[in-house]
């Protein structure tokens, strides 16, 4: 069975790990897994490409040279006749506009489509015109959480039945406790921090999604009190000057550390004593995973997936989205207990073996497209 994936992308973050995680096992698997990639003619995704290779994944690309470039249906479906997949499987919202409808012009005999977030965007009155319409072409769905489900047959119109749920899963190697402190070392090495300093860390994009004042809102409200405790932030986005400036009117600029788009996710996330999730909405949040994989507790926000993938009280804390007072209890109250921070993080790996691994990741994407194929 040869699929044909098809994803925009203009930087490598969570759909777009997933992916490479999703059809390399695929390929193990004996699926024939292929990646068409969507790119801006100034971000062609080289880092992209390679990484896809590095897996054995074949790739290839095609330039979008706006949102609505009409040209691209064309060179989409003359790509999916030549390579003669027998399911298209689209990822986000440029590749279920352009590949369900080039898919369909080529004949493609089965269409599925992933659902990997509940952006704002998609309430718009556009879109909710447009997606009926898709989700009828469309063969089948896969959400990557319950919330996402929900949220596709509430707000896209989309036939319940059609939808099915398949987590992210993560590939999984238990990290020794040397990997870890080395990983502690070299960070705080590199920010010229005591051995000994707190981290508390996030890895997102500096957007308003992930509700990054309020966890700096929280950080100055501990700070006193634990003077070793330092925020690391790595990212970047739309928001990143602002919530610089804001960081600095906080009096935060010795203690907040901004770092900027990173390649090494995993090396940081390692060296944090906890991983901070404000977010005001989340699809999943593979970071989470990451952070559960270096046996990091988290403090997330009660709201979307998050509460699917975060135990409460057992791999993290969860707090009521947009408050810093809540966020404040929750950082007092880890930071202030080592022993509930190593077991919490014990606790989230084992999680994360049990219930977010590669196979059952790969065998429930088999399973939608074996169902369709009957």
């Amino acid at each position: 069975m040869r699929a044909a994936h098809i994803i925009k992308i203009n930087r490598i973050s969570g759909a777009e790990r997933h992916l490479l995680v999703l059809l390399k096992g695929l390929r193990e698997a004996s699926i024939d897994a292929h990646l068409i990639m969507l790119v801006e003619k100034d971000r062609p995704m080289d880092t992209m490409m390679q990484a896809a290779q590095q897996r054995g994944i074949p790739i290839q690309r095609l330039l979008i040279r706006r949102d609505y470039d009409l040209t691209l249906l064309w060179r989409l479906q003359r790509t999916l006749r030549l390579l003669a997949p027998e399911i298209v499987h689209t990822h986000l919202i440029h590749a279920d506009l352009f590949g369900c409808f080039s898919a369909k012009i080529a004949g493609t005999s089965t269409l599925i489509s992933s659902r990997h977030n509940n952006d704002a965007f998609r309430h718009h009155p556009l879109w909710q015109r447009s997606s009926p319409l898709l989700w009828r072409i469309t063969h089948g769905g896969i959400a990557i959480s319950d919330a996402i489900k929900k949220f596709v047959v509430d707000t896209e119109g989309a036939d319940e039945s059609k939808i099915k749920v398949v987590h992210y899963g993560l590939e999984h190697c238990w990290a020794s406790d040397e990997a870890l402190d080395a990983a502690r070392h070299s960070l705080r090495a590199a920010l010229h921090l005591q051995p000994d300093a707190l981290l508390l860390g996030m890895v997102c994009r500096l957007v308003e999604q992930k509700g990054i004042p309020y966890a700096l809102e929280a950080f100055q409200n501990i700070r006193t009190r634990f003077p070793k405790a330092h925020l690391v932030i790595a990212g970047a986005g739309e928001l990143g000057g602002q919530l610089q400036r804001l960081s600095n009117a906080l009096g935060l600029s010795e203690r907040v550390h901004w770092l900027g788009w990173r390649s090494d996710a995993d090396e940081l996330i390692a060296a944090f004593d906890i991983l901070l999730m404000p977010s005001l909405w989340e699809g999943f949040g593979l970071v989470l995973l990451e952070a559960m994989a270096r046996r990091v507790p988290v403090i997330a926000s009660r709201v979307s997936a998050i509460p699917e993938v975060v135990c409460d009280g057992e791999t993290g804390i969860l707090v009521p989205p947009r408050d810093g007072s809540a966020l404040t209890e929750a950082m007092t109250h880890l930071l202030n207990d080592r022993a509930l921070r190593r077991h919490m993080g014990l606790l989230g790996a084992a999680r994360l073996e049990e219930r977010f691994n590669v196979r059952q990741m790969v065998a429930g994407t088999i399973a939608v497209y074996e169902n369709q194929q009957r």
